[in-house]
């Protein structure tokens, strides 16, 4: 009887609460006109913690499954549990900590190549300016000497000079007066040419020699990273399936170790249910057992085994005064309704009497008024003067 009485003030409490909380959700969204569909995030976390309140009222009020006091065991089942995650959250993040240390060196290793082909290719720039663009060997006009042209015209240098025309009467058509001298400059144009053009193509080929070894180096250098990259993907993938492998483990030995206690508590249970069956008075036809000792006139719902043959006894004898006391009742009325009808019949019968004797009066009262004119016209048709005057 107490751990009943508790159980309902227990689940009396529960329901109360969740009650409460329901009406303050309603509340609230009808205070800030909620409409729009929850968010799962915030979903998730309240159906998994309704889903816990059902399990935990679901135990409480199991009789089989209920322990009053501390259950050692969960506890030490909890505390065995927290062990084996903190275990494998640890595992994990060393696991993540060799991983994050091999990416930060392959990453310095790829910030100092990059900055080593930058350097090159500055180099590279640096000696192309030097050997190819000099200021002596360019051919394209200089946009910022704004005097360059005065500088190739100057006021006057002599009579041969090569831009004085036919008009400045300094030579003459068909005069060829430093013919050698400008055989001499072309030869020596042409020579400084082909061996620039000799020096362009060597040079060429030292800087293909170059990006080829260059190349191949950056493709040895990139396997060797890639080989390394490997090899690390592979430790860490070991560690990890060794990491996971174990945790399976311990979570398979505790899955059993549950199954195997829940085997004894039910067992348990299953066994302290039948002795409790076989030694209580739930399975007697004691009549007395339901009987409620507060209220003596009241009975108990779950001990209650049904009516004694003196209550059927007695309930039959009722229900049969009941059944007199309503077909007397009944005749009574049919009898009150027999004599209406037959006063309504009598009542209707007078009526189509007096009827008919009020047509008799006014067929009556019209003979006698017809005969009394007729009585009148002939006085009036007897002296027509008098009643002219």
């Amino acid at each position: 009887m107490p751990s009943r009485a508790r159980s309902s003030e227990t689940a009396t409490i529960i329901l109360d609460l969740t009650w409460e909380r329901h009406n303050w959700d309603s509340l609230m969204r009808k205070m800030y006109q909620v409409d729009l569909p929850p968010d799962p995030k915030e979903v998730a976390p309240i159906e998994a913690r309704r889903n816990q309140e059902k399990e935990q009222q679901s135990r409480f009020f199991n009789v089989r499954t209920r322990v009053m006091g501390v259950d050692a065991k969960a506890l030490n089942n909890q505390v065995e549990e927290r062990k084996l995650q903190e275990a494998t959250e640890r595992s994990k993040e060393a696991a993540y900590g060799t991983n994050q240390v091999q990416y930060d060196l392959v990453a310095q290793m790829l910030e100092k190549e990059q900055a080593e082909r930058t350097r090159r290719l500055a180099k590279k720039v640096q000696n192309f300016r030097q050997q190819r663009q000099q200021l002596k060997n360019r051919h394209e006009f200089d946009l910022w000497d704004s005097n360059q042209r005065w500088r190739e015209f100057p006021a006057y240098l002599g009579d041969n000079a090569p831009y004085y025309g036919q008009a400045s009467l300094q030579y003459f058509s068909r005069e060829d007066l430093e013919r050698a001298t400008y055989l001499r400059m072309q030869q020596e144009q042409f020579q400084y040419n082909l061996e620039r053009q000799l020096q362009e193509q060597q040079q060429a080929r030292v800087n293909e020699n170059c990006t080829d070894m260059l190349d191949d180096q950056l493709r040895l250098a990139a396997d060797m990273w890639a080989a390394q990259l490997a090899k690390l993907e592979e430790s860490c993938r070991i560690a990890m399936m060794a990491a996971m492998a174990n945790a399976n483990k311990a979570q398979a030995a505790k899955l059993a170790e549950q199954q195997c206690l829940e085997h004894k508590r039910q067992l348990e249970a299953n066994f302290m249910e039948v002795q409790n069956q076989i030694t209580s008075d739930l399975l007697a036809e004691n009549p007395q057992v339901a009987q409620n000792p507060v209220a003596p006139h009241r009975v108990l719902p779950y001990c209650w085994k049904g009516m004694t043959p003196e209550q059927r006894a007695t309930i039959r004898k009722v229900q049969e005064t009941r059944y007199r006391e309503k077909e007397a009742k009944r005749q009574a009325e049919q009898a009150l309704d027999a004599k209406w009808e037959s006063q309504a019949i009598n009542l209707a019968q007078a009526t189509m009497e007096l009827e008919e004797q009020e047509k008799e009066l006014s067929a009556e009262f019209r003979r006698g008024l017809g005969s009394f004119n007729q009585e009148l016209a002939k006085e009036q048709n007897a002296h027509p003067i008098s009643s002219a005057i």
